[in-house]
């Protein structure tokens, strides 16, 4: 159970960083608030947080 637990810490500091690299503040902002939704199951945070990111991807992705 610790090794479990320590893997997913990992992945989860490591995809924070990578969001952070990648799509800076607003890419940690919006991760944060998708997570937040998903644990708290608030439909509405979570939204917002996966339509942020959306915008942050496809807004990369024309420019």
């Amino acid at each position: 159970m610790p090794v479990s637990a320590l893997l997913t810490s990992a992945l989860g500091v490591g995809l924070d960083q990578l969001v952070h690299w990648r799509f800076g503040t607003a890419g940690t902002v919006a991760l944060l608030l998708l997570t937040l939704g998903v644990k708290a199951r608030n439909a509405t945070c979570a939204g917002i947080g996966a339509a942020v990111l959306a915008l942050l991807v496809t807004r990369l992705g024309h420019g």
